[in-house]
C-alpha cells in the first residue's frame, strides 16, 4: 500500500521496502524518475528511473537546515537490509552534527595513490632519477592494482606490509624492499608537497639483503660472448655489450643519448646518475666500434637515443626477454644484467687497478673517497677499463679455441 509525504520538492510515495515490493515497482515514463520513501527508516529513499535503475539514497536536513542527499548504492546489489543499516549510520552521523555529504565530497576530491604517483613521476622521478623507468615498472607491476585507485587516506600500513610480504614470499626479497622504498618515497613527497599528512610506509621492516658478488668468470666469458653473437636482435646484443664494457648502470645505458656521446673524444657524459652526480664514462675501442656502427645505421627517427624504443620514453625499456635468451644459449644461471657492471669492476681488479680507480670508473659514491675521486683524472681510469675489457675479450677468445 502506498501513502504520500511531502519531504521533497515533489510528492514522494511511502512504501514498506521489501525485495518483492521493490522488484515489482512500475517504471516511470521515458526520461522521468520517481522516488519512494521507506516506511520503516525515515530518510531512506529509492529512486527509480525510466531505464529501470533503482538507487538507494538518504534525504535529510542537517542541523544547519540545508537538505542533503547521500547516495548509498543500487538495488538489488545493495539489499534492503544493508541499505537500512547504512541509512542508520548516516542518520546517526547527521544527528551528531556532522554532515556526511560534505565528508563524502571531500573524499571524492582527495587524491588517489595513483594521482600522487603521477605527480611523483612528473615532479621528482623523471627530472631527477636515472631509475625513473624502473619506478614506473614497479608501480605498474606491484602497486597499480592494489593501491592505484585508493584515496590516500584509505592506504594503510597493513596494506603496504601485505604487498611487501607477498613479493617476499614469491621469492623476491630485494624487489620487495625496492617496492617498499618506492611507496615510502611517493608518500614522502606527498607530505613534502602538502598533498597528504602521513607516510604509512614508515616503520615497516625491510628484508635483510646479502651483498651480491656474482660476475662473469673466465670460463663463462666464451659462452657469454658466443651467445651474444647468436642474438637475433642486434640492438639487444649491442646493449648488453655496452653495459658490460662501460660498467654503467642499466638505467643509464637504456637512456643513453647521442648528444651525450663524443665519438671523437671517446667519452660518454652521463648528466644524471643514481648518485645524482654527472659521470664521464670512457669509451674504449670495442665500445666505440659498436657505437659508430649504430650511428651509421640509425634512421632519422632514431637520432635521439642510442637504443631507441617505440614506447613513450623513446628508448629501450625492458631487455629482459633478450637477456633470458642469452643466458639460455650460454648455459648461465643466476646472472643479472646488473652483474655486468660488477664484472667490469672485478676484471679491473684482476688486471691490477686500485680500488680508487675502480670506484671512479663505476661512479661509486663514498664519503671517504669522494675527495680523491674529485682529483683523479680520466687517464688512469681509461687505462684500467681498457685493460679490463681487453682481458675479458682475450679470455673469451682463448677459451673458445
Amino acid at each position: 500500500m502506498l501513502t504520500h509525504s511531502t519531504g521533497d520538492e515533489t510528492m514522494t510515495a511511502t512504501l514498506n521496502f521489501t525485495k518483492t515490493a521493490l522488484e515489482a515497482l512500475p517504471l516511470p515514463a521515458a526520461g522521468a524518475r520517481v522516488e519512494y520513501q521507506d516506511s520503516k527508516t525515515p530518510g531512506l529513499r529509492l529512486r527509480v528511473t525510466s531505464s529501470g535503475v533503482k538507487t538507494f539514497c538518504i534525504f535529510k536536513r542537517t542541523k544547519c537546515g540545508q537538505p542533503e542527499r547521500i547516495t548509498l548504492g543500487r538495488f538489488p546489489e545493495l539489499t534492503v537490509e544493508l541499505a537500512r543499516k547504512e541509512a542508520a549510520k548516516v542518520l546517526a552521523t547527521i544527528a551528531s552534527g556532522a554532515n556526511p555529504a560534505e565528508t563524502k565530497r571531500a573524499l571524492r576530491a582527495e587524491h588517489t595513490f595513483g594521482d600522487l604517483f603521477q605527480q611523483y613521476m612528473e615532479r621528482h622521478a623523471r627530472p631527477r632519477k636515472a631509475t625513473a623507468n624502473e619506478d614506473e615498472q614497479r608501480y605498474t607491476q606491484y602497486l597499480l592494482k592494489p593501491l592505484g585507485s585508493k584515496r590516500l587516506s584509505q592506504v594503510t600500513r597493513q596494506q603496504i606490509a601485505t604487498i611487501h610480504s607477498d613479493i617476499t614470499r614469491d621469492g623476491h626479497p630485494a624487489v620487495a624492499n625496492r617496492v617498499l622504498a618506492l611507496v615510502s618515497s611517493i608518500f614522502g613527497r606527498g607530505v613534502e608537497w602538502g598533498i597528504t599528512q602521513v607516510n604509512p610506509a614508515l616503520g615497516i621492516r625491510r628484508n635483510p639483503e646479502k651483498s651480491r658478488d656474482r660476475f662473469l668468470q673466465t670460463d663463462e666469458l666464451p659462452r657469454f660472448f658466443a651467445a651474444l653473437e647468436e642474438e637475433t636482435n642486434p640492438m639487444l646484443r649491442d646493449f648488453f655489450l655496452v653495459a658490460l664494457l662501460t660498467g654503467a648502470r642499466r638505467a643509464n645505458v637504456l637512456a643513453m643519448r647521442w648528444d651525450e656521446v663524443s665519438l671523437s673524444e671517446g667519452v660518454w657524459r652521463v648528466p644524471n646518475t643514481k648518485n645524482n652526480t654527472p659521470q664521464n664514462v670512457p669509451l674504449t675501442g670495442e665500445v666505440l666500434r659498436i657505437l659508430k656502427e649504430r650511428k651509421a645505421n640509425s634512421t632519422a627517427s632514431e637520432a635521439e637515443f642510442v637504443f631507441p624504443g617505440t614506447g613513450k620514453t623513446g628508448h629501450l625499456v625492458e631487455p629482459r626477454k633478450g637477456w633470458e635468451r642469452v643466458l639460455e644459449r650460454a648455459g648461465l644461471q643466476n646472472l643479472r644484467i646488473h652483474d655486468l657492471r660488477r664484472t667490469l669492476g672485478s676484471w679491473q681488479a684482476k688486471t691490477g687497478a686500485s680500488l680508487t680507480v675502480i670506484g671512479k670508473s663505476l661512479n661509486h659514491k663514498s664519503h671517504l673517497t669522494t675527495t680523491i675521486y674529485a682529483r683523479l683524472d680520466m687517464d688512469p681510469v681509461r687505462d684500467s677499463v681498457e685493460k679490463a675489457t681487453e682481458a675479458m675479450l682475450q679470455a673469451g677468445k682463448k677459451a673458445a679455441k
